[in-house]
This record gives structure tokens, sequence and C-alpha cells, in this order.
């Protein structure tokens, strides 16, 4: 089977017929969408094992229901997001921090744009790897939301319309935590960092 050739309407029809190679597929294209929300909504590293086992638990038995309104990754996108809503409600840990959002005015295409990087790549390699690492570790405290907004925005290169569908907020209310995430990104790196560190 090749998985190159097959849409995803071809997937469901073969993994609803019990072909396991085909959900075997599904499972493969869409593990680090999965894998980006669950780890960055969840804290304990055994329940993220166990939550994306659930996530796909449900996606197999609600497959049938799929619609095709949206890219069957975004689909099963919801379904571990809203696993992880589920889990974090039960828990009581706050998703976001509830402050007021200001209007963002500009966009950027990077975190290291709109935190402020230096030209030379090739140079200053080493000291971009290192404030790759300090990033992540200060993207790991901020609420789940909005580090899962962030992780989906930057690194899995969601666009603003998937992320809503997603996590089934408007888009301009993705806007505006996208927006509030980089703020408080940046000023915890600001406050807990000297400058030539970043």
């Amino acid at each position: 089977m090749n998985p190159k050739k097959l849409t995803d309407k071809d997937l469901i029809v073969k993994a609803l017929n019990g072909d396991s190679k085909a959900f075997k597929i599904i499972i493969s294209s869409s593990q680090r969408l999965v894998w980006q929300i669950v780890y960055k909504m969840i804290p304990n590293q055994e329940d993220r094992e166990d939550l994306t086992q659930e996530v796909y638990l449900k996606v197999y038995n609600k497959l049938a229901t799929f619609r095709h309104n949206s890219k069957l990754s975004t689909w099963i996108g919801a379904i571990a997001y809203n696993s992880c809503l589920n889990y974090l409600d039960k828990k009581k840990i706050k998703v976001y921090d509830g402050l007021k959002h200001e209007k963002d005015k500009t966009y950027t295409n990077s975190i290291e744009e709109k935190l402020g990087s230096d030209g030379n790549r090739t140079e200053h390699y080493i000291e971009k790897k290192e404030r790759s690492i300090i990033l992540q570790e200060e993207i790991k405290k901020l609420p789940p939301l909005y580090s899962t907004i962030i992780g989906l925005y930057y690194q899995q290169e969601s666009t603003i319309k998937e992320i809503a569908e997603i996590t089934k907020l408007p888009e301009g209310t993705v806007k505006s935590y996208l927006y509030r995430a980089r703020k408080i990104l940046k000023n915890n790196l600001l406050r807990n960092y000297k400058k030539e560190d970043l």
C-alpha cells in the first residue's frame, strides 16, 4: 500500500473495512501533530503516553463520523486537544492565564524574529542552539493553551485557521492568544536571562 497515493477518504474507507495498515498510516501521518498538542498541554510524561493512546482509540471509534469538512489530521488534532482539555479540567489545571489580551498589531513568521536574533548564522551557531534550548524551556512554562498554540504555529507550522479548527476557537481569539503567548514569553526571557544569553 502506497500512502502517497491514498487520500484521507481512501484511508478512512480502508480502515473502516478492517485494514490495519490504513489505520497505521493515519496514525503515522498525524502523530507529530498529536504529540505536539499532548506534549505542550500535559505536564506528566506517563499521562502523555496514556492520553496519546486514548486519542487514537477515540479516533478509531469515531472514524465513521468524520465528515471531511477539514483535513483528517486537523480533526484528529481537535480530538487530541479536547482530550487534553478534559484531562486538565479533571486535574483543575488552568489552561490559560485569563488576563485581558492586547490587540496584536503585527504577526511575524518566527519566534526569533519577534524576540530578536543575530544575523550571522554561521558564526553564532552554538549560541543559537543554546538560545533554542532556553526558548523551549520557557515555552514549557507557559499556560498549556499558550504553549500549544505557540507549538502548533511555529513548530508544526499550522495556520491560524487550522489552529482555530483544532481548538474550536475563533480565529481572532487564536491570534490574540498567540500574541499574548509571545508577549509573556518575551517578558519571561528578558526577566530571567541576560540580554547577551539571548
